[in-house]
């Protein structure tokens, strides 16, 4: 940022993608506080036709779109549209959602007439996104707000605001009116101006543990502000006895190198019972050779691009020499694949003799390796981290897997699968340093309104039956 302008630029190339003027937080959000209730007014059928239109939007300009998120947030093409398809599935997701959970109940109480339950928006959110899935992390916030009649003040990553621009234009395009959904651009200091203004009801925040912790300490003293955090992990992959070694390696390395190590369920450990562990590594590592680190739009497609800015690719090699000179093993090299540019080849490094290992979250394609005896000190040593948002289980019977869900800590807890890509039809969110207990996706609709139970009649009537002087 420079002279009240930020820009935006291209992690494959370095060069500039977008520059906008920084955003009045005051301004915006006196403007959604005065928008917001006429908005809640409309029919929620009406809403809801809004965001099916945006969707159509989407659709209708999904390749656009993904070329964006593949140039701004550095992610291959191929998985760019998938992110594009996420954003558009999401409606119908989220409309099912608010019926389910947030819909109106009526309850006959005979004589007393009728109980109820309906659901209000809380009035203004601000929806604070991270640049790793531009679209689809912020809209999986946007939309069930807006379904719930709030309005919303969306600060994209400073590193990704061009996706974000994109993003609201659609819904403006789409009939939301522009005062209801909004812009807001800058960084840290503006982040932070929306969390702590009285005009914001509610803050909805994905990013790291540092700056929701922060968040959290903020409003902590202020209960009647809706906060809802996803902060990522420190995910655990464990592998225990399997015959399908080189499945199970595939599934290491998708959970471990998708989005270039920057998913926040990614797995950071690898937890490997020792009897297997030589067979494994002669799958998991030629195969982690193998992965193509390249240009997002290049052809053939890459099955990684480069992290999000060489700051971030100098601090993942500090990491890994620190880990290595702290007495890791390096069993693959991470390297940078391009001069001066945030291109990082997977690192994997075996740390079972660090005796301290750090609880962090290295959010990139480094891989530590952790050798146990058995499941039982496999799952001790996945549940050894302050967060809890993902972990898996590769191998074992069903009793095993038993034994692991019900110890594990963590708010998604998956079998023979990676610790990514989870549906948008579950909840989303972690515990500890992960979250507040304000899981996402489908349970959004539960933090974006809030309920009010009501007893009705359609006529006074009481009468006092006990106490009353004759």
């Amino acid at each position: 940022m420079t002279d009240n302008i930020l820009i935006s630029t291209e992690p494959a190339s370095g060069e500039e993608l977008w520059r906008g003027q920084i955003s009045d937080v005051d301004a915006a959000v006196s403007t959604a506080r005065r928008a917001w209730a006429a908005w809640a007014a409309q029919p929620i059928t009406t809403r809801i036709g809004v965001v099916r239109t945006f969707a159509n939007i989407v659709k209708r300009d999904s390749e656009d779109l993904a070329n964006l998120i593949a140039r701004e947030a550095g992610k291959p093409l191929w998985e760019a549209r998938t992110e594009v398809d996420a954003v558009v599935n999401k409606i119908d997701i989220a409309v099912q959602a608010y019926a389910e959970r947030t819909g109106k109940k009526k309850f006959d109480s005979g004589i007393n007439g009728s109980a109820a339950v309906r659901h209000k928006p809380h009035g203004v959110m601000a929806v604070l996104g991270p640049y790793n899935f531009p679209a689809h992390l912020p809209n999986g916030h946007i939309i069930p707000a807006l379904i719930a009649g709030n309005a919303v003040l969306f600060k994209p990553s400073e590193k990704t605001p061009a996706v974000g621009e994109a993003l609201v234009a659609a819904f403006h395009r789409a009939g939301v009116p522009e005062d209801v959904i909004q812009l807001v651009i800058g960084g840290p200091e503006e982040g932070k101006a929306l969390v702590a203004h009285p005009g914001i009801d509610g803050v909805l925040f994905t990013g790291s543990a540092q700056a929701g912790i922060a968040i959290n300490r903020k409003l902590a003293s202020n209960p009647g502000k809706i906060v809802a955090l996803e902060m990522g992990g420190n995910n655990p992959i464990v592998v225990i006895d399997t015959p399908k070694l080189t499945d199970a390696a595939t599934l290491i390395l998708q959970s471990a190198f998708t989005s270039a190590g920057q998913r926040c369920t990614a797995a950071r450990r690898l937890i490997v019972k020792e009897s297997i562990y030589d067979a494994l590594m002669a799958e998991l590592v030629p195969m982690a050779r193998k992965l193509m680190v390249g240009d997002p739009l290049g052809e053939p497609q890459p099955f990684m691009g480069p992290v999000i800015d060489n700051d971030t690719a100098d601090r993942l090699s500090e990491s890994f020499v620190a880990l290595m000179t702290g007495g890791g093993r390096v069993l693959l090299h991470m390297r940078r694949t391009v001069p001066d540019l945030p291109f990082l080849s997977p690192g994997i490094i075996d740390v079972t003799d660090i005796p301290d290992r750090p609880d962090i979250e290295l959010f990139g394609p480094l891989l530590q390796v952790i050798r146990v005896p058995d499941l039982d000190t496999g799952i001790a040593e996945a549940n050894n981290t302050l967060y809890g948002l993902s972990a898996s289980l590769i191998g074992g019977t069903p009793d095993d897997y038993g034994r692991f869900w019900a110890n594990i800590r963590a708010g998604i807890i998956n079998w023979n699968s990676p610790t990514n890509g989870a549906s948008s039809k579950a909840p989303f969110g972690g515990i500890g340093l992960s979250g507040n207990h304000r899981p996402a996706a489908y349970y959004a609709a539960d933090y974006c309104a809030y309920p009010v139970a009501s007893t009705e009649m359609d006529q006074p009537r009481a009468t006092i039956m006990v106490g009353l002087r004759p």
